[in-house]
């Protein structure tokens, strides 16, 4: 796969995560919820 449509899925999920949750909470939080979304 190519770097830069890689590095588009992973920033494009970690956007929606935050929007999703919002500030405030812990890494671990956003960390897990990544994780999810991107199917790890």
């Amino acid at each position: 796969m190519d770097v830069n449509r890689l590095s588009n899925i992973v920033i494009g999920a970690a956007i929606d995560v935050h929007k999703t949750l919002g500030p405030g909470l812990l890494e671990s939080a956003y960390e897990t919820c990544l994780c999810h979304e991107l199917g790890l």
